[in-house]
């Protein structure tokens, strides 16, 4: 299994990115998916969950600013990510809602003030 995450890079404060997670070797449909980042210094953090029903859960710190979605055909997770804050700057991460896949390098997202 692995699971490539791509789309980060330089932002300005209220900017948007859009993040995707692409699968292989696994077919995601029955999975609840999960994006996750780790900033310098912290721990890695759960930011958004998408259920295998498709019922999005965000975490306090981007509600209202980040959107999970998936595409079954392409096997696929998204992040929208819109007015970006510098404290939004890590590496983001999909995997299982529990984590239960190998990590894979993730993606940077830096969003400079």
């Amino acid at each position: 299994v692995q699971l490539q995450a791509s789309g980060g890079g330089v932002v300005q404060a209220g900017g948007s990115l859009r993040l995707s997670c692409v699968a292989s070797g696994v077919i995601l449909r029955p999975y609840g998916m999960a994006w996750y980042r780790q900033a310098p210094g912290k721990q890695r953090e759960s930011v958004a969950v998408i259920a295998f029903n498709n019922i999005p859960t965000y975490a306090a710190a981007v509600k209202g600013r980040f959107t999970i979605s998936r595409s079954s055909a392409r096997n696929t997770v998204y992040l929208q990510m819109d007015s970006l804050l510098p404290e939004d700057t890590a590496v983001y991460y999909c995997n299982t809602q529990n984590g239960g896949f190998k990590w894979g390098p993730g993606t940077l997202v830096t969003v400079s003030s």
